[in-house]
């Protein structure tokens, strides 16, 4: 799942970034409303940690504009302005959570996984396809009710086709899944990593659609 977090305190920005990807995120972090706009008409994010009280204005302005362009990416307001009226006004404006600081990291990630759930129409912590199940808040993969042991980057190529049943996903796809913008991608990853699922969860899990992508069948 890839994130947008948007914060201009630098050691809160670092933390951020690596708690949320030691819980399974990729993150792309920015420190202002420009650079965030940017990246949100640019890239496509599972979620967002928005903070509010940002360099070059509010955080809620971003908020609004990204709901009047019709972009329902879910939004977690993450903020030192906790008061209830605060709470409300950003709920109001489009946000899918609002979290006060200081913050316990592991909210944070539950909170993120709860409003993409919810994005997606899900109210369920796993999923489960062909005798696989995933729990994306132990970062742990079962066949059969046997752990498999799976690097990170294989955790969240199955997760995100296991997340969208059926989908086809193209390799760039999951490349911007997979990977933020500093990192280099070599060209044949993508396939690497099918290649290592398929020998740990089977060589008919995972379907090749040729000259589009990847896809696993309707999950149970």
């Amino acid at each position: 799942m890839r994130l947008l977090v948007v914060e201009d305190d630098d050691v809160l920005l670092d933390g951020l970034r690596v708690g949320l990807q030691l819980a399974g995120f990729t993150v792309d972090a920015v420190m202002t409303l420009g650079d965030a706009k940017i990246a949100l008409e640019n890239c496509r994010f599972d979620a967002v940690v928005l903070d509010v009280m940002l360099p070059d204005g509010s955080g809620l302005d971003l908020l609004r504009h990204t709901r009047n362009e019709r972009n329902r990416v879910p939004i977690l307001l993450l903020t030192a302005k906790d008061a209830t009226t605060d709470k409300i006004c950003g709920l109001d404006a489009g946000a899918d959570d609002y979290l006060g600081k200081p913050f316990d990291l592991d909210e944070v990630a539950a909170r993120l996984r709860a409003i993409i759930r919810r994005g997606e129409g899900r109210s369920e912590g796993t999923l489960s396809a062909l005798g696989v199940t995933l729990d994306p808040a132990k970062m742990v993969a079962k066949k059969d009710d046997s752990v498999i042991a799976l690097s990170r980057r294989e955790f969240a190529i199955i997760h995100a086709l296991m997340q969208n049943p059926g989908m086809i996903f193209s390799k760039p796809v999951l490349e911007e899944k997979l990977y933020c913008w500093q990192e280099d991608v070599e060209s044949n990853t993508i396939e690497v990593h099918i290649h290592k699922l398929r020998s740990k969860l089977g060589a008919g899990f995972i379907e090749t659609v040729r000259g589009v992508g990847y896809r696993v069948g309707r999950v149970a």
